[in-house]
């Protein structure tokens, strides 16, 4: 019995089986298109499911949160959208402060608007705890709204990941300090 772990593995058991045993000479066209359709869309669903991995996968070590963590501050510190969003499950389940977002799709546009409001985006993020595939993290970033106000952001979040190492959900708590630009931590 083969165990399949990649697209290429499949790819090439597919065409040994049908050299080795000379299959291609007696079965019909038909046959064997199906059957090649078939490797083609598992290699399809295969090549899916290894593009949505995002090492590293739970169950986490205190290495692999602290890794976790900082490949998050990373990404939303990039305040790009796009980026950040492939770290979330596609069907991903969020609370922010007392918006509830469903669906990575929703998370990009949500991420989209939040970087309009909240300009000159800083994040420092820690993490607090894990267990298994869940983690919590505290976090500050700080931010100022197009009037020049200055802003910290205080907050605790509750991640859980799948299986592929996407997050599947996140709750947040955030509450928001005015502060003088003088007084900024993170610049």
């Amino acid at each position: 019995m083969y165990r399949i772990n990649s697209i290429e593995q499949l790819r090439s058991i597919s065409r040994d089986f049908f050299h080795i045993t000379g299959l291609t000479s007696w079965l019909s066209t038909s046959t064997f298109l199906h059957f090649y359709a078939t490797v083609l869309a598992t290699t399809a669903f295969l090549k899916i499911n290894v593009m949505e991995q995002r090492h590293p996968l739970p169950p986490f070590t205190m290495e692999t949160a602290v890794q976790k963590v900082q490949m998050a501050e990373d990404a939303w510190n990039s305040k790009d959208p796009e980026k950040v969003s492939l770290a979330y499950s596609v069907d991903t389940e969020w609370r922010n402060r007392a918006e509830f977002i469903s669906g990575r799709e929703a998370v990009k546009e949500f991420l989209k608007r939040k970087w309009v409001r909240e300009l000159d985006y800083k994040l420092k993020k820690e993490l607090w705890g894990f267990r298994e595939n869940r983690m919590a993290v505290r976090f500050e970033y700080e931010w100022h709204n197009d009037s020049g106000k200055w802003y910290r952001s205080y907050g605790n979040e509750l991640w859980e990941f799948d299986e592929n190492g996407l997050m599947q959900k996140r709750f947040a708590s955030i509450n928001d300090l005015p502060i003088d630009e003088k007084d900024r931590k993170f610049k």
